[in-house]
Order: structure tokens, then C-alpha cells, then sequence
């Protein structure tokens, strides 16, 4: 099997960013020339693209967890964070919508779950603990719960 095929084979079961697939190929032990070269090709055909891995992550995490989270799962695979600001961006305008949605889902989920009727008559221990839940996903928990407790001001 060479370096070509192994890539194929790989691809096919799931998508891999370039500097996974040249990590999986020298662990395999084919040569470093052979593995750009397959890569490069793989490239050039639509197989293999950075940038759709990157705006595949951001799709399947939108409304779970934030951007910091995604950026790190990304530096993980091997993908620039240029790249990633450059799809980020590019994803975040074609769904600045959506992403409101989800964002009221994650609050109207936060509200059952902490039983919350007033942003604004939360007790801090319960406060702390909506701080590290959003914290831990990758959001803004300080910026969202800002948000949250002007939102029953301005209806």
C-alpha cells in the first residue's frame, strides 16, 4: 500500500487535517517527500481541506461550546489559528442567526436546570456554579450573563 492509498483509506472513514494525516504517514513510515506529495494531491482533488475541517468543527459544536473550546480542539488537530479566526469569521456572519437561537437554548436549558426565573435574584453559589458550567464549554460566562440580566429590561 502506499502513501496515496493509506490517505484514501484514511479519508474515508472520517476527515483529518493535512499535519494528521503527514503525522499518521510517518508513523507508518513512509517518506517525508511521498507524504507532501500525497497530500498535495489529495489537496488539489477537494479531498483533504483545512478549512472545511475547521468549519465542520464549528458547526457541529454552535450552541454547545464556544469559541475557545473549538480553537483549542483545532491547534489539537494541527490547523492554524489564522485559518481558524479567517473561517470562524467567515462562518460566524452566514450564521449570526442561528447562533442567537442556540444561544436561547443554552439559556433556556441553564434556567431549567438551575431553576431560574430572575437573572437578576440569582444567589451566588448558583451564580458560581452557571459561571464554571459556561465557563467549561468555552463561552464568555461573565459576558452572557451580562446579557441575560438586561434581556427582561429591554421586552
Amino acid at each position: 500500500m502506499n502513501c496515496l492509498d493509506y490517505f484514501y483509506f484514511l479519508l474515508g472513514r472520517k476527515d483529518y487535517s493535512a499535519s494528521e494525516l503527514n503525522k499518521k504517514g510517518r508513523e507508518k513510515g513512509f517518506e517525508e517527500g511521498e507524504i507532501l506529495d500525497a497530500i498535495a494531491q489529495l489537496q488539489n482533488l477537494g479531498y483533504q481541506s483545512d478549512s472545511r475541517l475547521v468549519a465542520s468543527l464549528i458547526a457541529s459544536s454552535t450552541g454547545k461550546y464556544g469559541k475557545s473550546v473549538v480553537k483549542r480542539k483545532c491547534r489539537e488537530k494541527g490547523i492554524d489559528g489564522d485559518l481558524f479566526e479567517e473561517v470562524w469569521t467567515q462562518q460566524y456572519a452566514e450564521t449570526e442567526d442561528g447562533e442567537e437561537e442556540k444561544l436561547d437554548g443554552l439559556k433556556a436549558k441553564i434556567m431549567r436546570k438551575y431553576k431560574i426565573e430572575d437573572w437578576r435574584k440569582v444567589d451566588p453559589k448558583t451564580k458560581g456554579k452557571i459561571l464554571n458550567y459556561l465557563q467549561y464549554r468555552g463561552f464568555n460566562g461573565f459576558e452572557l450573563w451580562q446579557q441575560w440580566q438586561r434581556e427582561p429590561e429591554s421586552d
